[in-house]
């Protein structure tokens, strides 16, 4: 008999388990209560994840044999015959399949098939690199996948249209107005595993809610193919404006199905790609997908594992301050600033916001706050629902709070309150004002971004992307109450 295929619950696709290989392979699931125990996760990622895979045991009937076990070990070793399984997606994960296979209990460890591009042909891609610039790996994605190109040229002659997809959120509006997402419908498994899981004696992040992602190879179908067919067109000038009144705005909502293993990204940029091609949708939108998905995601997968274990320690900015409570245990009620409130809201509510709540409003004011990166690092892998151990080192140390010295990021991504003013409609009626940067209703993140360029000075002038804020800084007149009052402000 042929062995068996374990697979782990962010592996979930057709494309992992019935391939012409595994076709009619037994597939092995394990709920390890080790697992779930080891940190604190959002409780509906949790609730994500189990769901998902109960519903591949049912679909598969026959064929899935799924154990509830302590560790994984245990659930293997229960099985009495070696398994098969692709390479897992933490470094974790991966020794201790890499410990199993020594000991026996692994015959074979596979080529991960839910990304696109293999890590060998990464590791050829960045040879000895120091420094990696994204749109270089983004390109040579294009060329390598033949997505939006003519020949050897991409489409239209241009390989970036950032430029056309920075458009701020329509006045007068409190939500874009455009067709909503797919939404999936709970089932007896989803009951059930919100029956199991609040009798885990385990203290969950976050709210419980309802599901508001797939969990299935066909619900990610039906996410996707919504979204082509109604939202994509609109996706790409708002992707980073901010609404109150509309958080999924025309974001795909496709980055736990992705994360999960249920979607392959070319399926995904090739059903975006032939709505371009079919007139259904504009160029600059669906080139703004594409490079989200085979461009960034891809990426940030494969820096996860080329820049090494040490990568997520790296704190060159010196921060140190631990999160404050309100901000770990996700308590908007205790934020006065309106966007800093909304996304905490947004974490504890449905553990997920999109990338510029992410960056420009959670991670901005962490940066400016200086909140130790590790520390930053866990709490977004914990609370958010696509947030897996590969997501967010890059994501977080390298893009977000600039810890790696620029190996990710030319310049560390802090603004002050006029960018949140342009780009989200969160200032309006808010009790701070962006424009003041002293007082009582002074913004924090505007008072609190020239405390940030003082305390960093030396490094951002010596930044050709930064030196004029060190300049503007220098001819403030009220620096140094600006300083003295975010040295000692305890509110938000």
């Amino acid at each position: 008999m042929a062995a068996p295929l374990w697979i782990f619950a962010d592996q979930l696709g057709p494309h992992v388990h019935s391939t012409p290989e595994h076709v009619d392979r037994e597939v092995v699931m394990v709920e390890s209560a080790g697992a779930l125990r080891r940190r604190p996760a959002h409780r509906q990622k949790v609730h994500l994840l189990l769901s998902g895979m109960r519903h591949l045991a049912a679909e598969l009937g026959d064929r899935a044999t799924y154990i509830k076990a302590e560790t994984y070990r245990e659930a293997i070793e229960s099985l009495g015959r070696p398994v098969i399984v692709h390479e897992p997606t933490s470094r974790a994960a991966e020794a201790l399949v890499r410990r199993m296979q020594d000991d026996g209990l692994v015959e074979k460890i596979l080529p991960i098939p839910t990304f696109a591009l293999s890590r060998a042909d990464f590791a050829d891609w960045a040879g000895n690199k120091k420094k990696f610039i994204m749109e270089n790996f983004y390109r040579d994605q294009r060329r390598r996948f033949d997505i939006l190109m003519e020949g050897e040229l991409p489409t239209a002659g241009a390989w970036n249209l950032d430029v056309e997809n920075r458009e701020k959120p329509p006045k007068g509006q409190r939500t874009l107005d455009v067709p909503a997402p797919w939404w999936p419908t709970e089932d007896e498994i989803d009951d059930t595993v919100r029956t199991d899981l609040d009798a885990m004696d385990i203290e969950w992040l976050g709210e419980d809610g309802p599901r508001l992602f797939a969990v299935t190879a066909d619900e990610a179908q039906q996410a996707l193919t919504t979204f082509v067919a109604d939202r994509l067109d609109t996706f790409g000038p708002y992707e980073d404006a901010v609404m109150a009144d509309d958080w999924t705005m025309s974001h795909s909502l496709l980055s736990v199905p992705l994360n999960m293993g249920l979607l392959h990204p070319l399926d995904a940029v090739h059903a975006a790609e032939q709505a371009y091609r079919d007139g259904n949708a504009p160029l600059a939108s669906v080139e703004g997908f594409v490079r989200q998905i085979i461009g960034w995601r891809e990426y940030v997968w494969h820096l996860y594992w080329h820049l090494g274990e040490d990568y997520a320690n790296r704190n060159e900015m010196g921060a140190h301050t631990p999160l404050p409570s309100w901000f770990a245990d996700l308590d908007a009620d205790a934020v006065t600033a309106a966007c800093l409130s909304d996304a905490l809201r947004g974490v504890r509510d449905r553990g997920w916001v999109h990338h510029i709540p992410r960056l420009m409003i959670l991670g901005n004011h962490a940066l400016q706050q200086g909140y130790d990166p590790r520390e930053l690092t866990d709490w977004y892998t914990a609370n958010f629902v696509d947030g897996f151990t590969w997501v967010m080192p890059v994501n977080v140390v390298g893009m977000s709070q600039h810890a790696d010295g620029g190996v990710i990021a030319s310049k560390p991504y802090s603004s002050g309150g006029a960018y949140i003013d342009k780009m989200t409609n969160h200032c309006k009626g808010c009790a701070f004002d962006p424009k003041k940067r002293l007082g009582d209703d002074a913004c924090p993140f505007t008072a609190g971004y020239w405390a940030f360029t003082h305390r960093h000075r030396e490094r951002l002038g010596g930044n050709p992307r930064t030196s004029r804020a060190v300049s503007s800084m220098n001819r403030l007149k009220d620096l140094d109450a600006v300083l003295e009052q975010e040295r000692h402000r305890e509110s938000f």
